[in-house]
């Protein structure tokens, strides 16, 4: 019977250093899920790649040699050695994988509880594997049961109203930096949802002006006037770096934006006026050497998990009853995957007696060709009453150990004593 599996790492598991030598870039991701569908052990897959997290979803016959390629993949794809990633990945089968891809979807899971972008992530993540025709029956199945589970946790808890995105924490960093942002500039490099929330949180805080920065000048043009602001070509990067007090950084790009020599030189044409970097991008954006600098200060999307811990204490009881919400799904799917094989071979069982039966009736209707319509019939009759009372008691302990999602032993066990095969 096939099974689902995922091999991940993320922001508990993985400092960003890791999680940016592993995230897959996601104009490219059509043809990693090409590679990973290519393995020869998985029959589906999905790769989630997001700043905080990296998790391959796949069907396989054989788990453990699933889990043992999807590793390879990893390493081959990002040319990095196995050793130097492998402690960070954890792999879920069975139960705990259903509840972590539920708790994922609904934001449980996030650095900050209740966060909207991670369902729009994983929407995104399925509906490019399900146009490369990477999923099937299970994890067509699994995650759009993830959607609906992460839909109730939004209406049915208040959840999605106390929560604050990694922008938005970004936005609460930078307010400890300065005692206000009133009368501050402030540099957007990336025109992406992230960088959109930023600015929507910064122009509430009362931010004078907002730069937008990006390597496509229209997205720049086009966010720079919703707020407002002044885009800058991303070939004058250096003109705004000049003139910001605190830059948010999050783009797709491979390598980074801006360099320790870059900033070095734009210290001193700013008579070593202060800078505050804040990097959420995943790779970072920003040179970690930039840190070293004086005046200079650096933060990346791991220093933004001290904030968010102080931001969960309020949504704590929403977050019980989420979970509520989301063990109820994970047991009615696990009832349904359990399905998967029970009722196949409940199916099975029962033609493979109607074959016999019908069979031996044939046999005796040659022998006595003189009975009546009348006791034709009742012969049928009391061969199917037999046939029914035999497989009364294996079908009803099938059904209640499905329910109880334990039946795969006994399914076993009728396969072998009735000799019944399922596809």
């Amino acid at each position: 019977m096939k099974e689902i599996i995922l091999v991940g790492l993320n922001y508990r598991t993985a400092p960003v250093e890791i999680r940016e030598k592993i995230a897959f870039p996601e104009e490219t991701l059509t043809h990693y899920l090409k590679a990973l569908k290519g393995l020869s052990s998985l029959t589906e897959g999905l790769i989630l790649s997001t700043c905080n997290r990296v998790e391959i979803y796949a069907a396989t016959d054989t788990p453990e040699v699933g889990v043992e390629e999807i590793k390879g993949f990893l390493s081959v794809q990002h040319q990095l050695p196995l050793p130097a990633f492998e402690e960070t990945l954890y792999v879920l089968k069975g139960e705990e994988l259903v509840r972590h891809c539920f708790r994922v979807a609904s934001s449980l899971d996030s650095m900050v509880v209740g966060e909207p972008q991670i369902l729009g992530q994983i929407k995104e993540a399925y509906r490019m594997a399900h146009a490369t025709k990477a999923t099937s029956t299970l994890l067509n199945k699994l995650l759009p049961r993830a959607f609906s589970v992460a839909k109730r946790v939004r209406t049915e808890t208040s959840i999605g109203n106390r929560a604050v995105s990694v922008s938005f924490v970004a936005v609460e960093l930078a307010k400890r930096i300065f005692a206000h942002l009133e009368g501050r500039e402030v540099l957007i490099i990336g025109a992406g949802e992230m960088c959109e929330l930023a600015a929507q949180y910064l122009v509430r805080e009362g931010v004078s002006t907002i730069l937008v920065s990006n390597r496509t000048w229209e997205r720049a043009v086009a966010l720079a006037e919703r707020f407002k602001g002044e885009a800058i070509p991303f070939s004058e990067l250096g003109r705004a770096l000049l003139r910001a007090d605190i830059v948010i950084t999050s783009t797709d790009a491979p390598n980074f934006v801006i360099n320790k020599d870059m900033v070095v030189d734009i210290l001193k044409r700013r008579k070593n006026h202060p800078l505050f970097f804040i990097d959420i991008a995943v790779p970072r954006d920003v040179d970690p050497q930039v840190n070293s600098i004086d005046n200079i200060y650096l933060y990346d999307i791991d220093d933004l998990q001290e904030v968010a811990a102080a931001n969960i204490k309020g949504r704590q009881q929403e977050a019980s009853r989420a979970e509520g919400i989301v063990a109820a799904a994970v047991e009615q799917f696990c009832r349904w995957y359990q399905s998967l094989e029970v009722i196949p071979t409940i199916i099975a069982l029962k033609e493979k007696m109607e074959r016999i039966r019908q069979k031996e009736v044939d046999k005796m209707l040659v022998s006595f060709p003189n009975l009546s319509a009348r006791e034709r019939q009742a012969m049928e009759d009391l061969s199917k009453t037999i046939v029914n009372k035999i497989l009364h008691n294996p079908i009803t302990l099938l059904k209640k150990a499905n329910e109880n999602a334990d039946g795969e032993p006994y399914v076993d066990t009728v396969k072998k004593l009735f000799s019944v095969e399922t596809e």
